[in-house]
């Protein structure tokens, strides 16, 4: 077989995209039962179930992620994104955290979608590695994401 021999999906990405449609499916069950706030704080929940299914070390970082994202920017409604915690704007996802355990990283990662309003010049960041949730990466996550919802 050579280098360039497609091989498929890694089972992770097909784990994430199994949960990607389970979320749309809830998610469309949901709009069709109750009103918009209800909608919002089931959402919500199912965000801080996820969280507290992830590991240790993940789940720290994810708590304290949810808490300045929630804080910094109120206007970004927390959902599930492919299994993944994920805050949108208008129903447009801006950033998510992705826990290191979901593709065996050695990082988890704080990503930004095209909806968030980083733009600087030509070129500029849209996901950043997170090993550990200090307060000064805590105050780095607040200007990212205060500036991303704008």
């Amino acid at each position: 077989m050579s280098a360039n021999t497609y091989e498929g999906f890694t089972a992770e990405e097909r784990a994430a995209m199994k949960e990607h449609a389970q979320d749309m499916k809830t998610a469309k069950r949901r709009a069709s039962r109750t009103d918009k706030a209800a909608q919002a704080a089931e959402a919500a929940q199912d965000v801080l179930a996820k969280i507290a299914e992830m590991g240790d070390s993940d789940r720290i970082m994810a708590e304290r992620v949810h808490a300045v994202v929630t804080a910094s920017a109120p206007a970004l409604a927390p959902k599930l994104w492919y299994g993944m915690p994920a805050y949108a704007l208008d129903g447009k996802i801006v950033c998510f955290f992705q826990p290191a355990a979901k593709f065996k990283s050695r990082y988890a990662t704080l990503g930004f979608n095209d909806r968030a309003d980083l733009d600087e010049g030509e070129m500029w960041a849209t996901a950043f590695a997170l090993t550990e949730v200090t307060p000064q990466v805590e105050e780095r996550i607040a200007a990212l994401v205060k500036r991303a919802a704008n």
